[in-house]
């Protein structure tokens, strides 16, 4: 490795500049940050002009690199403890009138990068909304003011509308909008203008809205009262709020158990402090129902999620900055909402795997949540029916407290499920995706007067387009199948969306006789209506609830009793509660059994679990109808008995004997190429390094691969990848950063790293 040349003994060197001489409390550095996969924090020479101006948390614009190219920052922190002797770079200008985060989320930003071996720059990027650092909703507008040193009116000799604008200004007490002030003093600009150039009034820019949030009206309701479970878990967590201590806590509740209403009245507590909450939801279809349950407990509630335009999303950022909201609710990216005085966590399903986020930087939310909670010294609450096997162990080994909740509200019972082996059955076998005893009990249910929920987590019409002679029609770009979309007349790639009509003869061998296997949303749609043409039918999946507040109109209608069946893919499938929906059935249990994943157990077991419990929550009760070719299958029959325990010990068995997580920290590393043969021998070559560096070090951390990804095309890339295991993620850490600047990857290949993820296709 090349080093830097010291000076010899007698070498002489340069002389300082003058302002080198001076000492170093005389200059103010900023520690600054980029959107860049870098972890240096660059030093820049702060000017006298914009000492008063900058903080940490706001963006800056910098020279950077050889060519001094104007680059935005972020400045993460300032000091006076720099060396005197080289030379600092100055900064340009400074981007933003106040800091976009505090200094706990400057802490908490930092963590994640460390955490999950991304720059600290990208997190940042990542966490401050596009609509706040854009300042969406707002346009800039002049204020005005009196001059500083003019005291008596009366003795200026001034004309009669500039008399009555200085008049108005004395009385103000803060600076006016132009407008308003025109307005006010019946004038146009001329009087202001004029005013300003005799420097008698001072004008000020500012940013200030120009659209307003509509937000629906919702009528306040009273608490409900806690049967027994509920009373004993509020309790428990009020103890930890009270406390003012920092603990996690896994509420584990059954499905319709009340853990929603436990939630709201542990933040009743919280704000009667004067303090703030956050509730993550996993699903954009639960956020208007959760939103509407917590506007009719509390007066100021905001809202953070992807539909939201960028100027609400903007509005609702200053709002809840300001201190002006009680509680926060949304996906996972409102664990970043800036609340000065927060005082507990929620995350609703905990389990979700949609609280990972799959782009840089690769957070998960309830990890991000935990330190925040660590940090600010306040309960985190997880809840679910179904807890991931990560926090579950967790409770195992005595860091996190589970809190159960084994019966319903009201004592009302858990719905029976019957698993359906449908493997013989006629109307399958004639390519129905309703069997015998689904249909009857539809139809039985319908009559009755309940709804029905229909759950298949396949969209489209039929996922397969098959030649019987050689196989089904391939994406050219990616290595899975065409979906057939009836609707739009195409066959569609879910993964790239590449699209073309569905050939007449096999463009592999040229054979005709093309058949569509498999049933998706779209196709039980059309034999749902045909087999129930008086009913009223609504398909909720990410095809049909494009529009904004599409999702919340059905289930608005389906609550309402407008709608009598509703089948969709799994943003039907929990935290949904209708009382008079009373037959539940799950087409095909078996589509993410056998997916090539480490988590498809544990997935095909919560799916069933929380869907079925959607059902059976009102007087008139419910059953749950499971279809599969699997009947034998363990994990459906546990799911079937409502057995969450002996699934556990069922599957962690399973996993300890793997060596996988939640035993051992995992991280992929995904290498991706339009070149196979290049992005495999790139693979092959860091898992070299990354071994050699684990023996000298003698290092627990074992490495499984490299080998094509389950899914090996993508989007025309060619993908390997491989894993690091280990008991501590802080081994797989540093082991990473030792190696990572001697890989040099070839630039024709793209490297990810995912600590814990989620997704291993």
């Amino acid at each position: 490795m090349s080093r830097e040349r010291q000076p010899g003994l007698f070498e002489i060197e340069p002389e300082p500049e003058p302002w080198e001489l001076a000492e170093s409390s005389e200059f103010l550095a900023a520690q600054v940050v980029f959107n860049r996969p870098m972890d240096t924090v660059y030093h820049y020479l702060v000017p006298e002009s914009l000492r008063e101006l900058i903080e940490p948390g706001q963006r800056v614009r910098v020279p950077f690199g050889r060519g001094n190219t104007s680059t935005l920052g972020y400045c993460v922190g300032l000091t006076t403890d720099i060396s005197t002797r080289k030379r600092l770079k100055t900064i340009l200008e400074v981007v933003d009138r106040v800091p976009l985060l505090s200094q706990q989320m400057l802490g908490l930003t930092e963590w994640i990068g460390k955490r999950y071996l991304s720059s600290w720059g990208q997190v940042l990027e990542s966490v401050v909304p596009a609509g706040v650092k854009k300042q969406a909703g707002t346009r800039e507008v002049v204020f005005y003011q009196i001059a500083e040193g003019i005291d008596d009116l009366e003795k200026l000799k001034l004309p009669k509308k500039q008399r009555v604008v200085m008049s108005i200004l004395d009385s103000a007490e803060a600076p006016m909008r132009v407008d308003v002030l025109s307005e006010a003093a019946d004038c146009g600009t001329s009087p202001i203008n004029s005013l300003k150039k005799k420097k008698l009034i001072v004008p000020e820019r500012r940013r200030a809205r120009v659209t307003e949030i509509d937000d629906i009206e919702v009528e306040q309701q009273a608490d409900l009262i806690l049967n027994r479970e509920q009373q004993t878990a509020l309790d428990e967590i009020l103890k930890t709020v009270r406390a003012a201590q920092h603990e996690t806590i896994l509420l584990h509740g059954v499905t319709g158990s009340g853990k929603t209403e436990v939630y709201i009245q542990a933040i009743r507590e919280v704000v009667s402090y004067g303090q703030q909450a956050i509730v993550l939801v996993p699903e954009i279809s639960l956020t208007p129902q959760t939103i509407r349950r917590f506007r009719a407990r509390f007066e100021n509630v905001a809202v953070l999620h992807s539909h939201l335009s960028d100027a609400d999303r903007h509005w609702h950022w200053q709002q809840i900055a300001e201190g002006d909201v009680q509680v926060i609710v949304g996906a996972r990216s409102a664990i970043f909402a800036p609340t000065p005085h927060l005082g507990l966590i929620i995350i609703d399903e905990e389990h979700e795997t949609t609280f990972k986020q799959h782009s840089t930087p690769r957070y998960h939310a309830r990890e991000v949540a935990r330190e925040r909670a660590r940090s600010e010294s306040i309960p985190l609450i997880l809840g679910t029916a179904t807890p991931s096997l990560e926090s579950l162990v967790r409770t195992i080994d005595g860091h996190d407290k589970r809190i159960v909740l084994k019966n319903r509200v009201e004592q009302r019972p858990l719905p029976p499920v019957s698993v359906v082996d449908v493997r013989n059955d006629p109307m399958i076998m004639r390519r129905h995706s309703l069997g015998r005893a689904m249909t009857n009990a539809m139809q039985q249910a319908l009559k009755t007067g309940g709804q029905v929920i229909l759950f298949l987590n396949l969209r489209g019409f039929s996922p397969v387009l098959w030649c019987p002679k050689c196989t089904g029609i391939r994406c050219p770009d990616c290595d899975i199948t065409l979906t057939w979309h009836k609707d739009r007349s195409l066959l569609l790639c879910h993964s790239c969306e590449f699209s073309m009509e569905a050939p007449e003869r096999c463009p592999t061998c040229g054979q005709p006789g093309m058949r569509f296997l498999g049933a998706g949303t779209q196709r039980l749609e059309a034999e749902v209506k045909s087999k129930f043409p008086d009913s009223s039918i609504v398909r909720m999946d990410s095809d049909s609830m494009r529009k904004p507040g599409s999702h919340d109109k059905a289930l608005t209608a389906f609550r309402e009793g407008e709608i009598d069946i509703l089948l969709g893919t799994q943003m039907i499938a929990k935290g949904l509660d209708f009382p008079n929906v009373t037959l539940v059935g799950v087409i095909d249990a078996d589509t993410l059994l056998h997916q090539p994943d480490l988590r498809a157990s544990e997935r095909t077991f919560q799916l069933i679990a929380q869907v079925a419990g959607r059902t059976g929550r009102g007087e008139k009760g419910g059953r749950v109808l499971v279809q599969t070719m699997n009947p034998d299958e363990p994990i459906i029959q546990f799911a079937a008995q409502h057995d969450y325990d002996n699934f556990a010990r069922y599957e962690l068995k399973h996993r300890k004997a793997m060596k996988a997580p939640p035993y051992r920290s995992m991280a992929r590393v995904i290498l991706r190429s339009l070149d196979e043969k290049i992005v495999e021998a790139e693979s092959k070559r860091i898992v070299k390094i990354i071994r050699e560096d684990i023996q000298e070090k003698s290092l627990d951390v074992r490495v499984l691969g490299p080998a094509p990804a389950p899914l090996t095309r993508l989007r025309k890339y060619y993908r390997f990848h491989f894993q690091m295991t280990s008991d501590e993620i802080e081994t797989i850490q540093s082991v990473w950063k030792d190696v990572v600047s001697q890989l040099k990857v070839s630039s024709t290949v793209e490297l990810t790293i995912d600590v814990d993820p989620v997704d291993l296709r």
